[in-house]
């Protein structure tokens, strides 16, 4: 029997009203992620990647909320807790990785203060101890001399070692989950294998979960182990990494293959980039049916009007008329 997974998000959907009417950026988005296991989430810009991070770890900015589904970490409920609780989780069970790493750290505070006092607010531990963790969180991240860089400021590092004490800072409480939000866009390629080398590294010697929001295909290839494929705020396929890159069932996913450089021997370098017609629809304005529908090279009458509902084709689930499902789908929560 298969371990219970560390994160289920259930038919989540995120809201925000408008004076038009409530506008849904996150719409019945479904996945797992497991202890151990790193989840790629990738989709074009405004596909929702990053509004359901914040919505798993509560950092929705009023006034928008989550307007449905489940969030459930380790057998706890997060979509139903108050900001009080939020703030535990936060830190000690779900530590949190950004693109900019000038969001998590103070520039005013040394950054072996900022990991001490991360530690304290979520470890029951001395100041002492506190420190010496700070100490092995840095060693543990490959930041040379640690010892002595541990009273320095954060504008005395490099990007890449910022986002190394960032990714310290996230670790340092022994959360069970880390949500990494584009870590790497901002560095260059060198700096970013390592990074990507390291947070794989410590995922599998944690047992952390983690969900990696990106764009970009070579990092999922690289990384991760599942993959979960968004448009317009909706799943579209999720798998195993290499089974999704390689046999999509998707029309959009494959679109998104086909429109990624290959720079593999065997591709010819005179060989066109495909592309996907058209572009993804605003909130507002989004179609019928199946979102992806008008751009779609084999939409079919259906993918017009009838929303579709998830299939399971061996390890993969993919939300396509093409693969309709087997079972009628059970009701979906409000």
């Amino acid at each position: 029997m298969s371990d219970p997974p560390l994160l289920e998000v259930e038919e989540l959907i995120v809201e925000i009203p408008t004076r038009r009417g409530t506008l849904r950026p996150v719409d019945g988005v479904s996945f797992t992620i497991g202890r151990g296991e790193i989840l790629g989430v990738v989709g074009e810009s405004g596909a929702g990647k990053s509004i359901t991070g914040a919505a798993i770890i509560g950092l929705l900015e009023r006034p928008i909320r989550i307007g449905g589904g489940r969030v459930t970490l380790g057998g706890t409920r997060l979509d139903t807790l108050g900001e009080p609780e939020l703030r535990r989780v936060r830190g000690a069970r779900i530590g949190t990785i950004f693109q900019d790493p000038s969001t998590s750290l103070n520039p005013l505070k040394r950054v072996g203060d900022q990991l001490a006092e991360t530690a304290l607010a979520h470890l029951d531990i001395s100041r002492g101890e506190a420190r010496d963790r700070a100490l092995r969180a840095l060693v543990d991240v490959g930041i040379p001399a640690a010892a002595e860089r541990l009273d320095a400021w954060p504008h005395e590092f490099s990007g890449g070692m910022r986002q190394r004490v960032v990714i310290a800072l996230a670790l340092i409480g022994e959360p069970e989950l880390v949500i990494a939000d584009e870590p790497t866009t901002a560095l260059d390629v060198s700096v970013q294998a390592q990074i990507l080398a390291l947070l794989r590294r410590l995922c599998t010697e944690r047992g952390v979960g983690v969900m990696l929001v990106t764009h970009d295909m070579g990092v999922i290839a690289e990384t991760t182990d599942r993959v979960a494929v968004l448009y317009a705020g909706r799943v579209a396929e999720v798998g195993p990494t290499r089974r999704v890159l390689t046999e999509a069932l998707h029309p959009y996913t494959r679109g998104l293959m086909g429109s990624t450089p290959d720079a593999s021997p065997e591709r010819d370098a005179r060989e066109r980039l495909a592309q996907i017609p058209g572009s993804m629809p605003g909130l507002t304005a989004l179609p019928p049916g199946c979102a992806f529908h008008p751009r779609c090279p084999e939409a079919m009458t259906r993918c017009a009007t009838d929303r579709p509902h998830p299939a399971v084709r061996g390890d993969t689930r993919v939300w396509c008329w093409l693969h309709p499902p087997d079972e009628p789908p059970a009701e979906r929560r409000p």
